[in-house]
């Protein structure tokens, strides 16, 4: 039997953080996606623990301040695009200069050398990726996906649904209906 399931990416993050910080008995603030104050001091023990701990999610605890900058980046463009409050007709440069307080131009030269790859490609897979959720878990059509997206036309979209998935978005649908289809066919 296959399940589909929808899950909301920051709540499952929380979620593994509490239970992995709590299991060590650590006390802890969670300010935001990806960043946890730590309200005591713990041991380098403690921290080995905390580290082994978090690394079996795929979670690492980014340590030089160039690291910690690009995961700020990719926390705020991961909220840019998947929270339902973000205006996402705001510029990314002009949001992500705003929010990190940095220039973008620094901002985006940091990305680069530290991830080699461009902080717009990372903004498209995201979007990309936001899109497959919403198709998968809506009734929103291509239309209303782009538009919620900030993209200037369906036509955009698919292309660079296209680029990132090497499928095109009614692929994508066809695929997944075919898949649900079979699934729900087969007897448990």
């Amino acid at each position: 039997m296959k399940l589909f399931l929808k899950f909301d990416f920051n709540t499952v993050s929380k979620k593994v953080l509490e239970s992995k910080f709590n299991e060590l008995n650590l006390e802890y603030k969670i300010l935001g996606f990806g960043e946890v104050e730590l309200l005591k001091k713990i041991e380098p023990e403690e921290y080995l623990a905390l580290n082994e701990s978090l690394n079996d999610y795929g979670i690492e605890i980014v340590e030089s301040q160039k690291g910690i900058l690009v995961q700020k980046i990719k926390d705020a463009i991961i909220n840019m695009v998947f929270n339902e409050d973000t205006d996402l007709k705001v510029k990314s440069s002009v949001y992500l200069s705003e929010k990190l307080g940095h220039s973008y131009g620094y901002l985006s030269n940091l990305f680069s050398e530290i991830t080699y790859s461009s902080i717009e490609n990372f903004i498209i897979i995201q979007k990309i990726e936001y899109s497959k959720q919403l198709l998968l878990n809506t009734e929103l059509n291509l239309t209303e996906i782009a538009f919620k997206l900030n993209y200037s036309s369906v036509a955009h979209l698919s292309t660079q649904f296209k680029n990132t998935t090497g499928i095109t978005p009614s692929a994508f649908q066809r695929i997944i209906f075919k898949r649900r289809e079979i699934a729900q066919k087969k007897p448990n």
